[in-house]
């Protein structure tokens, strides 16, 4: 599927205890918010963890990236459904024959709170 400047790109993702759990064991952030519930049971999510949304584009589309930039605005919790809309800024050619990319996101979590906002840039392969 062809991307063209302006597409939006929208999915959601409902982060688990189980999430969480497998992150803390592949990434070794062992935070205590990541590995104790807090008065309502839940677990804060790392926020690279959270972060792996808007790079869910980056395998839909072949993206080989070169900046990601995250800027983090409140914590998600496990249980929390997060909605990411990536919006497609830059989609052309370039004199090697590849496509470069440059789209922004904004992450929502299940109340319309932002949770996670920022960009990144690459080329197609």
């Amino acid at each position: 599927m062809s991307l063209k400047v302006g597409d939006i790109i929208s999915f959601e993702r409902t982060f688990t205890v189980k999430d969480v759990e497998l992150f803390t064991a592949v990434s070794g952030d062992e935070g205590n918010h990541h590995v104790t519930p807090d008065e309502q049971g839940r677990l804060v999510v790392q926020g690279l963890l959270t972060s792996t949304l808007p790079t869910k584009v980056g395998g839909d589309y072949n993206v080989l990236a070169r900046n990601m930039n995250f800027e983090f605005i409140r914590p998600v919790y496990t249980g929390d459904t997060i909605v990411c809309e990536v919006k497609i800024e830059k989609y052309e050619k370039t004199e090697k024959n590849r496509t470069a990319i440059l789209a922004t996101f904004l992450c929502k979590n299940q109340n319309e709170k932002e949770v996670l906002k920022g960009d990144f840039s690459g080329v197609i392969l």
